[in-house]
């Protein structure tokens, strides 16, 4: 007679756990595929019980960002402020690489959890000790997030990979019309060029911190 399988037991339902799966299951399809019913699926229980650990999908969806966000590079207050922000900056743009939804949710939440609010504080902190006035430091808040953000929001919107820029430019430049001169000089140089080097993030911080370091003030 055989022996029955015996099975591993499955690790307890926590709050963490399920925080987890969810962002496994968004990662994967998107966080519109973020149910209920399928995070339940995806932990081996039913839905109901993951009420027991989370107040409903709003309260996931905040536990989700905490974890993302807790990813960022913190900047620390060294005495390179230009250098500690842009390695911050380059952390989160590559965090939404790794999370392709989770761009757009972080901006559309009204709480703030302690990640992030940990985050702000740093930056601010790093501006302002290096010698930048408040309404400099709001403002450079706003762009980079505005880079950074915008920047993912656009490589996910692509119809292609960016990979494929090349073969799809030289395909884009055999029907372009012959008075948009300007505009073939451009693809041609797509076609024939590594595409890191034409969607490049670090391009416009780098310029960004540029126009930044022009307002610091002289001593």
């Amino acid at each position: 007679m055989s022996r029955p399988t015996v099975r591993p037991p499955r690790a307890p339902l926590n709050r963490e756990r399920i925080l987890r799966a969810a962002i496994e299951l968004a990662d994967e399809d998107g966080i519109e595929a973020l149910t209920m019913r399928r995070l339940g699926r995806r932990l081996g229980v039913e839905a109901m019980s993951l009420y027991n650990h989370v107040t409903d999908k709003d309260d996931i969806i905040d536990g989700m960002v905490e974890l993302i966000t807790a990813e960022f590079e913190v900047p620390t207050g060294t005495a390179d402020w230009r250098a500690t922000i842009r390695s911050s900056t380059i952390s989160a743009h590559q965090v939404f690489r790794r999370h392709p939804w989770a761009s757009s949710v972080i901006e559309s939440r009204a709480r703030t959890g302690p990640n992030r609010l940990r985050l702000l504080e740093a930056t601010i902190g790093v501006l302002a000790g290096a010698g930048f006035p408040m309404p400099v430091v709001i403002r450079t808040l706003m762009a980079l997030d505005s880079h950074t953000y915008g920047f993912a929001l656009q490589e996910q919107a692509w119809p292609f990979p960016v990979e494929a820029a090349p073969e799809r430019a030289a395909a884009f430049a055999a029907d372009l019309p012959a008075d948009y001169p300007n505009m073939a000089a451009m693809v041609a140089f797509v076609a024939t060029t590594q595409p890191g080097a034409i969607l490049e993030f670090e391009f416009g911080l780098d310029l960004l911190l540029d126009g930044l370091e022009r307002l610091l003030p002289q001593e």
